[in-house]
């Protein structure tokens, strides 16, 4: 019987080819006019076509941009070819379109300069297959489609029954070639093949986010509520790197295609509210769609391309136990916004409530759901265990891991979700970054700076407008123990300085070369003096008052000191914890009256701001701000391929 599929899936195989081979020729059996044009939205391209090769030819087109590249509809500028088969038993086909250099002119353009642009033809629209790519050769074969290496690939699939699609290829050269002096008449030929190979069906890499999270996530680790999708389990890969920061995805709404992120970590503590453990209007609410520099909305890359501004996020009251919890009425109580939290329902709903799932990351963080009116909020303990909120209820401090919905159009063109591999976003997967300046970047980016132990750092903001806030990833360490310091010699010292004790570290014995935190060239990137507020806030205050004289931000605080070394203040972007408590510490913040990141002695670390008096010690996260001129030689900002960056 196997033997009898393999000869169908050769059949199969056959017809795709011919498939191609027929409706391509009968489409494009012309040639171009072959000279030299002189506007940006038009070119001379001549497709031919022989026995055994459909090639595009490109000569003398001049360069354009993306927005008219992708468009372009004039006879010889765009190419359609099929792809169809004929299956019979079961049987699973990988398919792959790609793409072959094979100019043979010695008057060459170069491949960089070249943009490929392949979509789907439906009966009424173009559907986006990928986005714009220079010509690029894969360095090694695709063994489930049968590619060989050498050749760049433009679009994987699978069939496991008999279809047809329709494709149209575009090719144009970039605005960034400059044709002056070339001579005119370059050319650059590519050949179209398929190919295709029975066997597992392969893991998709490319297309939807939804479609490529469900495709890769076996279906014992989804769980379908008939509203979403969730994705279930201790350690799925359900990784996404986007805007500088890892996130996981929660679920897939069935109707809409969205899908749910939830930071890995917790990116910030401040508190919940004053008095009420409604979300609406809370700090935390406030905060999370801050749209300022102060805020995590406004820091987030092209958010309204990226999420769904008009989210609903249920935060309907639930006293009840972990485990017997169910989904909250859509008549409840629903607010809308931008980003959110989670509510219970849904991290029950990641490990069937189960405490050891992958939404637990060993730290203490808040949820949106009300456990008791305007008494306490659900919160999630380092044990994965849900409760009642903290004693002090809104008015304590609490991790937060910001919740977004992506739009059902965002595409995933790199990784294969793994922590290590993260699936990477069209639009957010730069790269060649080189030259480009570091202000331009985003906040949770990694970058490699300082030596010894201490090279991993991490942008906060762009605060001053001209350049680059950034963080120590963790707190300093020496020989593998963290680095610990009193904040000031006297416990009613509580404004940072640079004669207080921990500001003479950092402005002293941080800053000189000799003491293995920083090189020379580190220190010389650091602008001489940077403003660090110090206002005050307490259990029950907004995290605006930590740099603002009231929560409608008109002016600063006048509790300002120079430095060119500080601390993050409460509230700040990458001022929570990146790590379970055994690889991080307690450690000092800017504030006074709320200080430092406390990790309690049964080994778990509580992302929340506890009072300590200033002769105690704790840990050290540095932080200040990068010149306006550093740029980026290499990198592509996560943390295993981090910025490095030198003065420009």
């Amino acid at each position: 019987m196997k033997k009898k599929e393999n000869i169908v899936i050769i059949v199969a195989l056959i017809i795709m080819v011919l498939a191609i081979i027929g409706v391509s020729y009968a489409a494009f059996n012309y040639s171009g006019l072959g000279s030299k044009v002189n506007t940006i939205t038009t070119g001379s391209i001549k497709m031919t076509y022989t026995e055994d090769d459909n090639i595009i030819s490109m000569s003398g087109a001049l360069p354009t941009t993306d927005k008219t590249g992708k468009v372009r509809l004039t006879e010889g500028e765009y190419f359609d070819f099929t792809v169809s088969s004929e299956i019979t038993g079961n049987v699973n086909i990988n398919y792959e379109i790609s793409a072959k250099d094979v100019t043979t002119s010695d008057r060459k353009i170069d491949g960089k300069y070249i943009k490929l642009y392949l979509t789907r033809l439906t009966d009424d629209c173009e559907e986006e297959l990928m986005t714009p790519e220079t010509y690029n050769e894969e360095s090694s074969a695709n063994d489930y489609t049968g590619r060989p290496a050498g050749e760049m690939s433009l679009y994987t699939s699978s069939m496991n029954s008999s279809e047809s699609n329709r494709y149209r290829l575009r090719m144009y050269v970039t605005e960034e070639y400059n044709p002056q002096g070339d001579g005119g008449g370059l050319q650059f030929s590519v050949q179209v093949n398929v190919y295709g190979k029975d066997g597992d069906k392969m893991p998709v890499t490319t297309g939807p986010t939804n479609e490529v999270l469900l495709s890769n996530i076996p279906k014992d680790n989804q769980y379908d509520d008939g509203v979403d999708t969730f994705i279930t389990g201790e350690d799925p890969n359900n990784y996404i790197w986007y805007s500088g920061k890892l996130w996981r995805a929660v679920s897939v709404n069935n109707d809409a295609n969205t899908t749910k992120l939830v930071t890995q970590w917790n990116i910030s503590v401040i508190p919940f509210s004053n008095d009420s453990t409604a979300f609406k209007g809370s700090y935390i609410e406030d905060w999370l769609n801050d749209t300022s520099v102060d805020g995590f909305l406004g820091n987030l890359r092209d958010y309204e391309n990226f999420i769904v501004t008009n989210a609903k996020w249920n935060a309907t009251l639930d006293a009840t136990s972990l485990g017997s919890i169910t989904r909250p009425r859509d008549d409840g109580t629903v607010v809308t916004d931008a980003v959110g939290l989670l509510n219970i329902y849904e991290y029950q709903s990641s490990n069937n409530g189960g405490t050891n799932g992958y939404l637990n990351n060993g730290l203490e963080w808040v949820s949106i759901t009300p456990y008791q009116t305007s008494n306490y909020y659900y919160r999630i303990y380092p044990t994965g265990t849900a409760g009642a909120g903290s004693y002090n209820g809104p008015a304590s401090a609490e991790g937060i891991r910001p919740t977004i919905n992506l739009k059902s159009n965002i595409r995933i063109v790199d990784g294969n979700g793994t922590e290590d591999n993260p699936y990477r976003l069209e639009g957010d997967n730069d790269a060649n970054l080189s030259g480009t300046l570091l202000s331009t970047r985003y906040s949770g980016e990694y970058i490699k700076f300082g030596t010894g132990e201490n090279t991993l750092y991490r942008i906060v903001s762009h605060e001053n407008g001209i350049g680059t806030k950034i963080t120590s990833a963790e707190p300093l360490k020496n020989e593998g123990i963290f680095v610990t310091s009193a904040f000031s010699s006297s416990d009613s010292e509580v404004n940072y300085s640079n004669a207080n004790k921990i500001g003479m570290f950092l402005n002293d014995n941080y800053l000189n070369p000799n003491n293995g935190y920083l090189t020379s060239e580190n220190i010389a990137m650091i602008e001489d003096n940077t403003t660090w507020y110090l206002g005050t806030v307490v259990y029950n205050t907004s995290y605006k008052l930590a740099k603002y004289t009231d929560t409608n931000m008109t002016s600063t605080t006048s509790t300002t000191t120079e430095a060119k070394v500080g601390l993050l203040r409460l509230g700040e972007l990458m001022s929570g914890q990146f790590d379970i408590s055994i690889n991080n510490t307690s450690y000092w913040t800017l504030t006074p009256a709320v200080w430092c990141m406390q990790t309690y002695g049964n080994g778990f670390t509580r992302s929340s701001y506890y009072g300590h008096f200033p002769t105690s010690h704790e840990g050290i996260k540095p932080s200040m701000n990068l010149k306006s001129n550093i740029i980026i030689t290499s990198g592509d900002g996560t943390k295993n391929n981090p910025f490095m960056i030198e003065l420009g």
